[in-house]
């Protein structure tokens, strides 16, 4: 290893780019010297990534979708292995997006780079199998979610849960302190143009149907970074007004909200660590989601129902994800009902089993411990 270490971090979706944004920041809190390259978004190329790749080029989901697009992937993997093998980094770290960072995990190892895996491929969901690859080209496995290190035991393999570092940039007293707006309802529609154009003509019209029972609602949109105003503006079909806001103050108007229509994703486990109570859709590909009802093992499709182990969110799927059940679900939440009580009630647990913060700092450790292995 040279003075001057290099650490390359692989974020393959916007997700992942915020994970390693807040890793790169626990890294050179530990080490200083640092030097930071890999597959870096907006967050991370902020955060001083070097970025000779970009996250948004692989920005793709579901099996269908990243069969279309294998071509453009393997060219990128081309790259990748071609700037690894120049800039020899000292360790590896791939962020979540297990079908293009298992090839990431391979060249790495053929180049005799250790290789952090952070944000464990959710191999509970399905193709357990695969637990076989993570023990033969991982050098250390690291976990943010609880129930993550029981499976893994049952698979004879030992992990690293540090919690979950979304505790960290969203729980600080700024954001729990802000003001809510009972008249104020947020729609976060995906960062991804299918999602978008899937999900946001049926948030709109939820949208509708919401005004025309409670005229006073207000309802607004944080943008993020990437996302195309002008493709947002085309898929917001009704004539309900929405607000468009950049999403520097993102977690803050999120917080704000009396209730939040999403499309399932981290956003899911954003809403519900700010305690907003939170209706979840997604619309896949008819032969994406026939594959997945014949594969996919788990109970729910967001986060929060999954930690909690129940259906805390609503979940829309498919032809369920529809404006009429939308706009019934978050009904129940803006008046003090029952309803919203409960799920406020279950969002209150979630920070004690998530590791009540300092995930990112036990992580990097982690990261740091191996790259300086011999």
């Amino acid at each position: 290893m040279t003075n001057t270490p290099t650490i390359w971090i692989n974020a393959g979706e916007t997700s992942g780019d915020l994970h390693g944004q807040l890793l790169v920041q626990a890294l050179r809190d530990q080490c200083p010297d640092a030097k930071f390259l890999g597959m870096a978004g907006p967050a991370m190329r902020e955060e001083g990534v070097e970025a000779r790749l970009r996250t948004e080029a692989l920005s793709v989901m579901g099996f269908t979708e990243v069969l279309a697009q294998l071509p453009k992937i393997m060219g990128l993997l081309r790259t990748l292995e071609s700037q690894l093998t120049t800039s020899r980094p000292d360790v590896v770290v791939v962020i979540d997006a297990p079908d293009f960072h298992f090839r990431v995990a391979r060249i790495a190892q053929r180049l005799g780079i250790p290789v952090v895996y952070y944000i464990s491929p959710k191999l509970w969901a399905w193709r357990e199998g695969r637990v076989a690859f993570l023990r033969r080209h991982i050098d250390r496995l690291v976990s943010i979610l609880p129930f993550e290190v029981e499976f893994y035991a049952r698979h004879g393999m030992s992990i690293d849960y540090v919690g979950h570092p979304l505790l960290d940039s969203i729980r600080t007293p700024r954001i729990m302190n802000v003001r809510r707006h009972d008249n104020r309802i947020g729609i976060l529609p995906g960062s991804r143009k299918r999602e978008i154009t899937s999900l946001l003509p049926i948030f709109s019209r939820a949208a509708a149907l919401l005004a025309a029972r409670y005229p006073d609602l207000e309802f607004v949109l944080p943008v993020a970074p990437g996302m195309d105003r002008e493709l947002i503006t085309s898929c917001w079909i009704s004539k309900t007004p929405v607000t468009l806001i950049e999403s520097s103050t993102r977690y803050e108007l999120m917080r704000s909200c009396r209730a939040i229509m999403a499309a399932s994703g981290t956003a899911t486990l954003e809403t519900a660590l700010l305690e907003v109570p939170t209706a979840v859709a997604y619309r896949f590909s008819p032969l994406t989601y026939l594959l997945g009802r014949m594969l996919v093992k788990v109970p729910f499709i967001s986060l929060p129902n999954l930690i909690l182990g129940e259906p805390v969110f609503p979940e829309f799927l498919q032809n369920d994800a529809n404006p009429s059940a939308l706009a019934a679900a978050v009904a129940q939440w803006i008046e003090d009902t029952p309803s919203r009580a409960r799920v406020l009630d279950r969002l209150g647990t979630l920070p004690s089993l998530l590791g009540n913060g300092g995930a990112a700092e036990r992580a990097a450790k982690i990261v740091l411990d191996t790259m300086h292995r011999p």
